[in-house]
Order: structure tokens, then C-alpha cells, then sequence
């Protein structure tokens, strides 16, 4: 069920798996996402683009191995080059400045969320990996083609191959959607966000992490979002150095006390 105001959702960074200990004792495995310096790059509007979105950027890139159309755009929203840039539809009363960038506590412990990445590449694959086909018989006449797929097409009605038809060809890097993932736990400070099981993709990759469509959001999940505040390192009070230690008086004896 989706909720009528729409959020945006955020780019992590797939750190890898671990596993955490529940309250009562039980493990639960946890894939560690990292927000690396996700910001808002750009806002699109009814009124110009045609419908309501946000244009997020993440990661670091540099200005030199960047295109010249996106120097540009960065400079006008004066945010530094973005290694991986993508949009979120977003409600009118949704929308972010563009500059602010979201922190982990965009999302709650427990909610569900839905997340989006491009599966790890494994080449050219059989029709036995690809699509878990059983195979052709061990025996009685099948020879050299216990893996193969079987029959490919028809006879001369309709006398081709159907499209779509699941055989042999490349296995992977495309994009998938897990849906309903649950959050175990959230660390706001370091930028991580724990999700229960799996996400697509391999280590070091970038996911879309959004509200799930299918569950409410909790109410206690900042709406429109949560930001990192401007002035948040500036309040911070500067580290103080230690006083210095009273000089330490020396005794006739030379003994110090």
C-alpha cells in the first residue's frame, strides 16, 4: 500500500555482509549500507519538467574524468562532481534544497524498504545455471548433450522460435528490486544503515534505497526527509587544549614533589 505523500529515497553504498545478535540471542544476517555523501544535485518541477522529482547524487568524481554537461550542472548546484547520479519521484510538498544532503536516519529500525541494484555479472552461463533446467537423461542415447536445453523451436507450424524463449546467453548484471526488506538497525553517526538478507550487487557497488511500495511508512520517519544540518559542525565546540600542568617544584634533596 503506498502512502499518498511520496518521499525520496537515498544512495548507499554496498559495504558488504555481516551478521548481528538479536535480543534473544538469534543471529541475523545484514547487509551494511553506507550513505557516501549523498546530496541533492538537482529539483524537477511540474511547471518545467513535466512532473515532481529529485536528482540525487553520490560518491566523489573527479572534475577531469567528468563530461562537460555535467561540470555544469554540478557547478550550478555547486556540490562537487558525483560518481552516481539518479532521480526519485517525490511528492509537491516533497521536495529538498538542492545542496542538502540526507543522513541514515532517513529511515527507521524496523521499517520496510525496497532497494535496487544491478546484480553481479557472471557471463555466459548454460541453460542448467541460467534458468535451473534439470537436463537431458544420463543415458539411453544422450550423448554429449546432457546439459543442453532440449528442444529450441518447432516443426514447420509455426516454424520458428519463439521470443523470450529461455535458453543459454548471458547470466546477470541487471537491474532487481527487493522488495520489503527489513531494517535491523541504524547508525546515523557512521552513515549505516543494516538491512536483513541480501541486496543486489557486488561489494562496493551503489543501491536505491526507498520506502517500501507495498507497506505504510512508519510515522516516525522524517518527512520530507532527514538532513544533515549546515550549521551542525559549526555548533560543534572546538576541542579546547589541555591546560598545562603546574610546574612540578623540586627539594633541596633533588627529590620531586
Amino acid at each position: 500500500m503506498r502512502d499518498a505523500a511520496l518521499r525520496t529515497g537515498v544512495i548507499a553504498k554496498k559495504l558488504g555482509m555481516t551478521r548481528v545478535f538479536a535480543e534473544d540471542g538469534a543471529h541475523v544476517p545484514v547487509t551494511v549500507l553506507q550513505l557516501d555523501n549523498c546530496q541533492v544535485v538537482g529539483q524537477r518541477t511540474l511547471e518545467r519538467d513535466g512532473y515532481v522529482a529529485l536528482q540525487l547524487g553520490a560518491g566523489s568524481r573527479k572534475a577531469k574524468n567528468t563530461p562537460r554537461p555535467q561540470r555544469e550542472s554540478f557547478a550550478r548546484a555547486e556540490v562537487a562532481p558525483k560518481a552516481y547520479v539518479t532521480e526519485f519521484r517525490v511528492s509537491d510538498d516533497a521536495l529538498l534544497d538542492v545542496g542538502a544532503e540526507l543522513t541514515a536516519d532517513h529511515f527507521v529500525a524496523g521499517q520496510k524498504v525496497d532497494i535496487q541494484g544491478e546484480t553481479i555479472g557472471k557471463g555466459f552461463a548454460g541453460a542448467m545455471k541460467r534458468w535451473n533446467f534439470g537436463g537431458l537423461r544420463a543415458t539411453h542415447g544422450v550423448s554429449v548433450s546432457h546439459r543442453s536445453h532440449g528442444s529450441t523451436g518447432n516443426r514447420q507450424d509455426p516454424g520458428r522460435t519463439f521470443p523470450g524463449k529461455k535458453m543459454a546467453g548471458h547470466l546477470g548484471q541487471e537491474v532487481v528490486t527487493q522488495q520489503n526488506l527489513t531494517i535491523v538497525r541504524i547508525d546515523a553517526e557512521r552513515g549505516l544503515i543494516l538491512v536483513k538478507g541480501a541486496v543486489p550487487g557486488h561489494d562496493g557497488s551503489y543501491v536505491k534505497v526507498r520506502d517500501s511500495i507495498k507497506k505504510v511508512r512508519p510515522a516516525e520517519a522524517p518527512y520530507p526527509g532527514a538532513v544533515k544540518s549546515a550549521g551542525a559542525a559549526a555548533a560543534q565546540p572546538a576541542e579546547t587544549p589541555a591546560e598545562e600542568a603546574p610546574a612540578v617544584e623540586a627539594t633541596e634533596g633533588g627529590e620531586a614533589q
